[in-house]
Order: structure tokens, then C-alpha cells, then sequence
């Protein structure tokens, strides 16, 4: 069981609460760069569309306990099957930004996957909550050196698995930061390339707004990353050519997102990349997922259709623009009471028991009906 009891006020009574509270919280500006996604925003639509395409097959009279909904993930125990995702510029919804996040995780005995364009550095972020600042982030661009000294650094920090976000070549193109000439403040972002270090921010990150940089390869990844012994995942797989690609250069884990929408429009929704992936990995490689995930019935449909541990990015920074550690400390406490209940009225005992079987798949009507009920 989750050893806290998480703050339940007006504000932060529900998920969809807290949204609206920490948008309201936020510059119009600044709610924009999170609730945003890339060009027409069809696949940040398409990622919530395709949860309401699934419903559940429901058991009853189970004669089970309480579902148990612990699980672990490259040898990381999770009171239940969530991390936080690695979301920069952290610092605009709370000041306290990642360590916010990663102390509500350890309150809640789950991971936070740090990331690295973060407002707060790696090591300051595992000081904060060493027991949970688990995985950290790199990005396959900029120079090598630069690559190679990050590598070490999250060794020496005492993380215990990389996660390389390789969706990013170059930033998506994002209309609502456009329209609002959003100019993101350095400080936000730098917390791991401070003015005085050896590499500049601009040296790393700086094919993001140029889109001039030649894109990595599986092979040079592969051959940086045998540089360290930490078990490391490719986050950003959308089809199943990537997710053998990424198990050929030596991956432990798969990780299947499109960014919550946020860098390529026009890619399908992750979840139907979720079921592809599943199938040509066949348990070989553990599968993490996210994109669209907004409440803790999602996470139930994602696990049944293939994931192992879901990340959640948005959710999480709800939570900590609404009420720093308390509000993202609530935001656990609801999706794991969530997760509970739904097992429960499914009949499952424990996460372990979910499968394909566990769903139906919904007619066009029904879909229909789920979209106006959830807006």
C-alpha cells in the first residue's frame, strides 16, 4: 500500500481538478507551452481518442483481495505501475520544479525519470529524494564528449538506468508557442549546463530551434552507450521497426511515446503503436508507455494492451503547478485509488492479470458518446 495520505482540498479533489486549477495558476503563455501540442494538434486529439476506443470486459463475484498493484522495472520496485516522465523547463510550474516531483514520488514508492534539459541539476535532483530519482535522461545530440561526461556524471549521481529521449532531433512545430513569440527562459532549462560550466546549453540543445544538426544513428548510440553499464532505454518508439532497432543496439526496455503529441503531428495515437510494438517484442523487453494518459482507468487500459509501466508528464505537472509536492503527491494518491478500484470491479487481482482480454473494443458510436461525456 502507498505509505502517505495525499492533501485533498477543493482544488485538488480530482485530476481534472487539478488540471483546471493549475491551469488557472498559469500564464496564458506558459499553459499554452504545456496543454500544447505539434502542428494541427491531431495526434495530441488522437492520443485521448484512442483511450475511449477501448472500454473493459468486466468479471464479477471474483472472490479476490484487494488487487496488489506493485510491480518493478529493471530491478526499480514501484508501489504501482508509474514514473514521471522527464519533463523540462520544470521550474515554470513550481520553483522547487523535479525535486518537487521526485519527493512526491518517494512519499508514494515510485520513480521519477529526471530529465536533463531540467530546471535543477541530476545530482541535485537525486539529493533531494536519492530513493527515488532512479532513471535520468540524455538526449543523442550534441557533441560526444559532452555525451560521454553526462554518462558519467549519472553513475557518479547514483542513478541506476538512462533514459535517451530520440524523438527529438529537432523540435516539433509548435504553433501555440509561435502564436504566442513564447521565448523560453534559459534558466528554466539549465540546471545541468550552467553559464560557468564546460559545455554551453546552446552547444547541446541548440539543433532543437536550428534544425541544421546531422541526426544520430542506432549504431553510434549503441557504441556510446557501451561506454557505461547502466541498463538504458530509447524513449520515442512508434513503430515496430524502432523497437527491434532499439533491442539490436542493446536496449533493456522499450519505450513507446510520440511525445503527448508534441514533436511529430500526424503520427498515430501511442496507444495503437503501443498494441504494434507488444506484438513484435513478445515479453522479450519490458514496455514503457505514455502519451494521453490522463487518468488512472488509462493506465489500466494501457497495461492490459502491452505496457509494463506507464510515465506520466502532463499529469504529473498538473500536480506540481496546482500545489507543488502536495499537488503531485495528490495526483499519485488518485491514480492509485483509481487503478485499484477498476481492478477490483474487473476482477483482477493484480496487475500481473491484465491482458488484451481485459478490454472490448468500442463501436464508433460508443467512441463518440465517451468523447462528449469526457469534455
Amino acid at each position: 500500500m502507498v505509505a502517505f495520505k495525499s492533501v485533498s482540498t477543493p482544488e485538488l479533489a480530482t485530476l481534472s481538478q487539478i488540471r483546471r486549477t493549475a491551469l488557472s495558476r498559469l500564464s496564458p503563455e506558459v499553459a499554452d507551452f504545456l496543454e500544447g501540442g505539434a502542428g494541427d494538434e491531431t495526434t495530441l486529439a488522437a492520443n485521448r481518442s484512442a483511450f475511449a476506443r477501448w472500454g473493459f470486459r468486466q468479471r464479477v463475484m471474483s472472490g479476490l483481495a484487494t488487487p496488489d498493484i506493485s510491480t518493478a522495472l529493471l530491478g526499480i520496485d514501484l508501489a504501482m505501475p508509474v514514473l514521471t516522465s522527464p519533463f523540462g523547463a520544470d521550474g515554470l510550474f513550481h520553483p522547487e520544479g523535479q525535486k518537487a516531483v521526485a519527493r512526491a514520488n518517494l512519499n508514494a514508492g515510485i520513480a521519477s525519470i529526471v530529465p536533463e534539459a531540467g530546471t535543477h541539476a541530476l545530482e541535485d535532483v537525486a539529493e533531494a529524494a536519492p530513493k527515488a530519482a532512479r532513471i535520468a535522461q540524455l538526449h543523442p545530440m550534441g557533441p560526444e564528449a559532452n555525451f560521454r561526461h553526462m554518462l558519467h556524471r549519472i553513475e557518479d549521481a547514483g542513478y541506476e538506468a538512462i533514459c535517451l529521449t530520440v524523438d527529438c532531433p529537432t523540435g516539433g512545430w509548435r504553433e501555440r508557442v509561435l502564436r504566442n513569440a513564447f521565448d523560453l527562459d534559459a534558466r528554466y532549462v539549465n540546471g545541468n549546463y550552467r553559464n560557468d560550466g564546460e559545455t554551453k546549453l546552446i552547444e547541446v540543445f541548440g539543433q532543437l530551434f536550428e534544425r541544421c544538426a546531422t541526426v544520430w544513428s542506432w549504431e553510434r548510440l549503441a557504441g556510446l552507450m557501451n561506454e557505461t553499464a547502466l541498463p538504458w532505454f530509447a524513449k520515442g518508439i512508434m513503430t515496430p521497426e524502432d523497437a527491434l532497432a532499439s533491442e539490436a543496439a542493446g536496449a533493456a526496455a522499450v519505450y513507446v511515446s510520440n511525445h503527448g503529441g508534441r514533436q511529430l503531428d500526424g503520427v498515430p495515437a501511442a496507444l495503437d503503436a503501443l498494441i504494434e510494438v507488444r506484438e513484435v517484442i513478445e515479453g522479450r523487453l519490458p514496455i514503457l508507455f505514455d502519451s494521453g494518459v490522463r487518468r488512472g482507468a488509462d493506465v489500466v487500459k494501457a497495461l492490459a494492451l502491452g505496457a509494463d509501466v506507464v510515465v506520466i508528464g502532463r499529469l504529473a505537472a498538473y500536480g506540481l503547478a496546482a500545489g507543488g509536492q502536495a499537488g503531485v503527491e495528490r495526483v499519485h494518491s488518485l491514480l492509485y485509488d483509481e487503478i485499484r478500484t477498476v481492478l477490483t470491479l474487473l476482477g483482477r487481482g493484480g496487475v500481473d492479470e491484465l491482458g488484451p482480454d481485459s478490454l472490448v473494443r468500442l463501436g464508433a458510436s460508443a467512441v463518440s458518446e465517451a468523447l462528449l461525456t469526457a469534455h
